[in-house]
C-alpha cells in the first residue's frame, strides 16, 4: 500500500498431476581432450579409453558427471523441473553443458540458475559462475519451466550421451493419487506449501488459491488483530490466509526493532493457532529500493526465521512495493535475502516484490517481461503483484493474465478503491480481477483489515476500540461486506 493511503481452493484433479522422478541422466566419463564438434545430441558414446599404463602403475582419476532431471510438478498446460548434476568421480569437473530436445508443441518458458540458446526445438543449458566448478561428491542444480507435455529427449552432458544410449526414457512417470486431502483448517487439509511451475501447491501436489486479508501497519493498528478480530477471520470469514505488514519505516521496525518483531511473532503464532497461513510481509514504501533496507531486512528474516523454521504455514515477502529502481536492483536484493532464509527454514515458499510498486513494472512503463526474461536465480518463489480496481484498469489486468502463464505471480495486496485505497469502490473491475484470479489459481490478499477511515478498511471506524462486533456484517464498511463474501467462497476441490 502507498503511503497515501476457509479453506485453500485446489484445482481439479485432472490439474494436478504431480510426478517425482522424470529421468536419469548418467554421462560417460569426460575425454581427456575437448570434445570435437562431430560429437551430436543422437551419436551413440563411449568412454573414452583409458592411457596405457606400466605394470603397477595406478591410472590417471577421472571426473564422471551425473545429471538427474526431476519433474517437480506437472499440470494441464505444462510442468516444471529441477536438474542436479553430480559430480561422483575422483576429480573435479570444471563446468558443464546439458542439451537435450523437446518434441514440437512443447517449449521452455522459463528457467533459472543457467544461460540457456535454443535452435529450433533445440536447447542448451550451461553453467553460470557460481555452479561451474563442481568437486567429487558434490552437486550443483539450475531447473526450468515447460509448456507443453513433451519431455526432453536426445540429452547430452558435456557432449556425451547422457546414458551412453541416447535414449532416455520418454514415458511420463506414474501420476500420484488424487483423492482430496481430509482436515478441518486450511493448513491440516494442505499442509506445506511449494511453488509448482507456475502454481502454488499443496504438499500432495495439487494447485491451490489461498484468498485472505492483510493487515494494515501494525505500527497503527495492532487494536484490530485480537483474539476476538482473529477467530472471526479464520471461523467467520473463513480465511485461508493472514498478511501481517511490518511497516519498516513510518514509526515502523526501524525505530523498535525488537518489538516490532516480536508483534510480528506474535501475529504468526495466533495465525497458526488458527490454522491459516500467514504471510510475513516486509512492507518498505520509501525508499523505493529495498537494498536501502537491506541490513535491518537480513536482521529480520533472520530473528523471525530462527522463531518459526518449524512451521510449515509461514511464506515470506520480503519487499512488499519497489519503485523508482530498476528491475535489475530489485533481483539483486532478493539473491542476497532468499539465502539468509533459505538457510534457516529451506522449505518456506519465497514472495518477491516487483518494479513499479509491485506492477511488474507497469506503473514506470514496463511490463512483465523484464521479470519473465531475468527471473531470480532460485526456486520456490514467486513474484508479487498488486492493483487497486478503481486506478488499475484493463493494462493492468492483461498484465497479470499474460505473467501468470509464465511466472508464479502472488496477487499480495489489492482494493476495490483508487490506489489510495480510497474513494468509490469499483466492484465491476474488482470481480474481473477475481474471476481471472480463480481461473488461474492466482492467490490474493485483500487491503485491509483494519478501521481505518479510508473506504478500503473493512471494519468501520470504531469497530477496533470498541473490540468488535468481529463477527457477521454489521461492523462492516461496504468493501468489507463484498470482500468477506468472497473470501469465504465454499471449495471446490472435486469430492468424486
Amino acid at each position: 500500500m502507498r503511503s497515501v493511503r476457509s479453506r485453500l481452493r485446489p484445482a481439479a484433479a485432472a490439474a494436478a498431476l504431480v510426478s517425482a522422478l522424470l529421468l536419469t541422466l548418467a554421462a560417460a566419463p569426460l575425454a581427456p581432450a575437448a570434445p570435437t564438434a562431430a560429437t551430436t545430441p543422437t551419436a551413440p558414446a563411449t568412454a573414452a579409453p583409458a592411457p596405457a599404463s606400466s605394470a603397477g602403475a595406478v591410472p590417471a582419476a577421472a571426473s564422471h558427471v551425473v545429471a538427474e532431471i526431476k519433474r517437480s510438478s506437472v499440470w494441464s498446460s505444462g510442468y516444471g523441473a529441477d536438474v542436479v548434476i553430480t559430480n561422483d568421480g575422483d576429480t573435479s569437473a570444471d563446468g558443464w553443458t546439458i542439451e537435450f530436445d523437446l518434441p514440437a508443441g512443447t517449449r521452455v518458458s522459463s528457467h533459472w540458475s543457467a544461460t540457456k540458446t535454443q535452435q529450433g526445438q533445440h536447447y542448451t543449458f550451461t553453467n553460470l559462475s557460481y555452479n561451474g566448478d563442481i568437486a567429487p561428491g558434490r552437486q550443483e542444480t539450475f531447473g526450468f519451466n515447460a509448456t507443453g507435455t513433451g519431455l526432453p529427449l536426445n540429452c547430452t552432458i558435456n557432449n556425451q550421451p547422457c546414458d551412453g544410449s541416447g535414449n532416455p526414457p520418454t514415458d511420463p512417470p506414474t501420476d500420484p493419487p488424487t483423492d482430496p486431502p481430509t482436515g478441518d483448517t486450511p493448513v491440516a487439509v494442505n499442509g506445506q506449501l511449494e511453488v509448482c511451475g507456475t502454481k502454488l501447491c499443496n504438499e500432495h501436489g495439487n494447485p491451490v488459491q489461498l484468498r485472505g486479508m492483510s493487515t494494515h501497519g501494525t505500527q497503527w493498528y495492532p487494536q484490530c488483530l485480537t483474539s476476538g478480530s482473529l477467530d472471526a477471520l479464520a471461523n467467520d470469514w473463513r480465511a485461508d490466509v493472514l498478511r501481517v505488514s511490518t511497516y519498516v519505516q513510518e514509526e515502523g521496525y526501524e525505530t523498535d526493532p525488537a518489538h516490532f518483531t516480536d508483534l510480528a511473532n506474535s501475529l504468526i503464532q495466533q495465525a497458526t493457532d488458527r490454522g491459516m497461513y500467514v504471510i510475513v510481509d516486509w512492507h518498505m514504501l520509501s525508499p523505493g529500493d529495498p537494498n536501502a533496507n537491506l541490513g535491518n531486512a537480513r536482521k529480520f528474516f533472520t530473528d523471525i526465521a530462527n522463531r518459526n523454521k518449524g512451521k510449515n504455514n509461514v511464506l515470506y515477502e520480503i519487499a512488499n512495493e519497489p519503485s523508482g529502481v530498476s528491475w535489475s536492483r530489485i533481483k539483486d536484493y532478493a539473491q542476497q535475502i532468499i539465502p539468509v532464509i533459505r538457510n534457516i527454514d529451506s522449505d518456506a515458499p519465497v514472495l518477491v516484490g516487483t518494479r513499479a510498486w509491485s506492477s511488474l513494472g507497469v506503473s514506470e512503463g514496463a511490463d512483465e517481461s523484464e521479470v519473465v526474461n531475468n527471473p531470480v536465480n532460485a526456486s520456490n518463489i514467486m513474484y508479487t503483484f498488486h492493483f487497486y480496481a478503481d486506478s488499475h484498469r484493463d493494462e493492468y489486468l492483461e498484465t497479470l493474465s499474460r505473467a501468470a502463464d509464465e511466472i508464479p505471480v502472488f496477487v499480495t495486496e489489492f482494493g476495490t478503491q483508487n490506489y489510495a485505497g480510497e474513494g468509490s469502490n469499483d466492484f465491476g473491475m474488482s470481480q474481473r480481477y477475481l474471476d481471472l484470479m480463480e481461473d488461474k489459481k492466482i492467490s490474493w490478499t485483500n487491503w485491509n483489515f483494519s478501521d481505518d477511515s479510508r473506504s478500503g478498511a473493512v471494519f468501520k471506524p470504531g469497530t477496533c476500540d470498541n473490540d468488535g462486533p468481529w463477527t457477521g456484517t454489521s461492523s462492516l464498511k461496504e468493501a468489507g461486506v463484498w470482500i468477506r463474501d468472497r473470501v469465504r467462497t465454499p471449495d471446490n476441490f472435486p469430492t468424486d
